[in-house]
């Protein structure tokens, strides 16, 4: 049979069990039907194949984002959008320009700044008065475990200084117990869920946006982390029209104010959700929150600004038994469970609460998975193999910037210091590796991804000292995590994440071999081509 499409002359990295590299692959109805030298896969040309040329360029698998938020970050991008806004003063520009460009608009929404613009993280609702005052605002912050909010949406929610801290959050208050407008974890419900939500065609619109972009940066499969019910009917809607390009595993969100009764609700959506390219087949969990805000779940206390233990290990977003039972029943169910676990005690506790629920249901190909692991115990790290559990882990944050070395490092132990985002343990104990960059929390640029995975420093700045540099990943490594690894954890590698015949056409090609360069070089390289099932859907200039 005559292929469609040969890609030629190129450097065909396979991520296969062999890593083989090779020079042509060959695509047939969406499906890899060759790959090999150039002289061989060239035989299977016939009068109607489109054959390219890629000039030396690096073809891989497509790239896979095994945690997202792509259907909400699509749409919180036509909000106010800080994520690329730096430094307090220019947030608060951002807002007020914002505010005057939409004068019609009942609340500001949006979000993406920093913690490290504002002096311990926290901004307070005075000075967003001082640009929007009239007006509701809430703002998370780029990794969505707090949110800043002014006075007037502090009002609406009844939030004042004898309201009580609701379980798993935290309201933070100057000296006198003021609301100072900042709402940690749980507390931000008290606010984000009175603010206005996205209609259909506003979700739609985020979606088709976000796919766009993550195609472009050659990224072909995706694990949307928090798939909330109006948004999977965005996703089904998009496929049932073949719009939706990008594979998606959608995680499906357990409800922590709801009871035993949502597990019904749950395995109906997983049924409906399981259409063209979507698949929901996966529950999420949050065990803590981040160790910036004081929330992560650690083994051993806080310390305060004099390196003084302070009686604090985090905050628990589900009593531990609460969580075990809710796990154990969604395993039961068939479900993969996806577990935000950041500290070290998070991590622990929840490869406890997986172990148990494989006493109770029976080992299975579950392919849990937890999420972050910024932190993690040595004796725990071996658990990760024993127990199947795949460590889904966003390598662009494991380098000495100012969350790490102002907000991190000075409060928490030396021991958990030693094991800050440990990749390479993971990995060398035997335990599988997904790459997944939390977008809109950070870029979703794979590229780099690879950088950071292999340097353990900034690739942009080059000046970094390397963050724990035994912690390293090689690129083989690295882009087996962005592929495979990434394919494993969506229950897509039997298809998808290496190039091997029988497999589905989802490639990308790169300008240049990243083999061929230092880790900085990655980021000069660019996405000439992406593939999904030997479809187009992104093409570079002249491509």
């Amino acid at each position: 049979m005559a292929a469609d499409l040969i890609l030629t002359n190129g450097v065909v990295h396979t991520v296969d069990a062999a890593r083989s590299v090779r020079e042509a692959v060959a695509v047939a109805d969406g499906r890899i039907v060759a790959v090999g030298s150039a002289s061989e896969v060239a035989e299977l040309a016939g009068p109607g194949t489109r054959t390219v040329d890629v000039e030396g360029g690096m073809v891989l698998p497509g790239f896979q984002d095994a945690h997202c938020h792509l259907a909400m970050g699509g749409y919180e991008r036509t909000l106010c959008d800080l994520s690329e806004s730096r430094g307090s003063q220019e947030h608060l520009r951002r807002i007020g320009e914002y505010a005057a460009a939409n004068p019609d608009r009942e609340w500001i929404l949006g979000g993406g700044w920093s913690m490290s613009d504002f002096p311990g993280g926290i901004p307070t609702r005075q000075q967003l008065d001082a640009v929007v005052a009239d007006r509701p605002v809430i703002l998370p912050n780029s990794d969505y475990h707090g949110a800043w909010a002014n006075t007037r949406a502090l009002e609406l929610a009844g939030i004042g200084r004898d309201t009580p801290d609701p379980f798993g959050g935290r309201i933070e208050r100057d000296q006198h117990g003021e609301p100072v407008g900042m709402l940690q974890e749980s507390a931000m419900g008290l606010v984000l869920d009175l603010a206005p939500k996205p209609g259909a065609e506003q979700r739609a619109a985020g979606l088709r946006t976000a796919q766009e972009y993550y195609h472009r940066l050659g990224i072909t499969a995706c694990q949307d982390a928090t798939v909330e019910p109006d948004y999977q009917d965005t996703y089904e809607r998009l496929a049932r029209s073949g719009e939706l390009t990008l594979r998606v595993r959608g995680n499906l969100s357990w409800n922590p104010t709801l009871g035993d009764e949502q597990l019904d609700q749950l395995i109906e959506r997983r049924l409906s959700g399981t259409v063209g390219r979507l698949t929901c087949g996966n529950v999420k969990f949050f065990h803590d929150g981040v160790v910036e805000n004081r929330t992560a779940a650690m083994l051993d206390p806080y310390l305060d600004a004099a390196g003084a233990p302070t009686g604090e290990y985090g905050i628990d977003q589900y009593r531990l038994e609460e969580l075990a039972r809710h796990v154990a029943r969604c395993d039961a169910a068939g479900f993969g469970t996806h577990i935000h676990a950041i500290g070290d005690r998070a991590v622990r506790e929840s490869l406890d609460v997986l172990e148990r629920a494989a006493a109770a249901n029976g080992r299975r190909d579950a392919r849990h998975q937890l999420a972050h692991v910024q932190f993690a115990h040595r004796d725990d790290i071996p658990r990760f193999r024993s127990l199947g559990v795949i460590a889904n882990v966003t390598p662009l944050w494991a380098r000495l910037e100012s969350y790490i070395a102002e907000l991190t490092i000075p409060f928490i132990s030396p021991a958990a210091a030693a094991m800050i985002y440990p990749f390479g343990s993971i990995l060398r104990a035997g335990g599988a590796l997904a790459f997944g960059s939390d977008w809109t929390v950070s870029t979703p640029d794979p590229l780099h991804q690879l950088a950071t995975a292999v340097a353990r420093a900034d690739p942009e700045t080059r000046s970094d000292q390397p963050l724990l540099p035994d912690e390293r990943l090689d690129l083989g490594s690295a882009i087996a995590a962005q592929t495979i690894g990434a394919a494993y954890a969506s229950f897509l590698d039997d298809t998808t994440g290496s190039i091997e015949p029988g497999k589905l056409a989802d490639l990308v090609v790169l300008d240049r071999d990243l083999f061929e360069l230092p880790p900085a070089g990655y980021l000069e390289a660019g996405v000439r081509l992406t593939l999904s099932a030997g479809e187009t859907v992104y093409a570079a200039p002249g491509w």
